[in-house]
């Protein structure tokens, strides 16, 4: 029997056969351990992540209080950034519960998928 992380993995290797970030739309990629949360944009054809955040200097207890600020820091760099439209990368988890919330809060800020 294999892993819940295994089988993630799996999902993950899967879902990055068909989506890849380019300079005109970079990918959109989420990643949640059992501690924090992360989110990237990251152009593919040059390998260079363009933004990045995650939930080390955010002071809330609530990991969907959380979730939801880094899907808004995210935007707004994105936007200063002047990149407008993202390919969402959900690496291998549901599209439920935490990443729906940093993809949501994204949206609300302005970010096109």
């Amino acid at each position: 029997m294999e892993s819940k992380n295994k089988k993630r993995l799996i999902r993950k290797a899967r879902l990055r056969k068909k989506i890849s970030g380019t300079s005109s739309r970079p990918r959109f990629c989420v990643f949640k351990s059992n501690c924090h949360l992360y989110a990237q944009i990251i152009n593919d054809e040059e390998g260079k992540t363009l933004v990045s955040a995650n939930d080390a200097k955010i002071k809330t207890d609530s990991v969907k209080e959380k979730a939801k600020k880094i899907g808004e820091e995210i935007a707004k760099k994105c936007l200063a950034k002047k990149i407008n439209q993202v390919v969402f990368d959900r690496s291998g988890y549901k599209y439920t519960g935490i990443v729906k919330i940093i993809a949501e809060a994204a949206r609300k800020k302005g970010l096109k998928f």
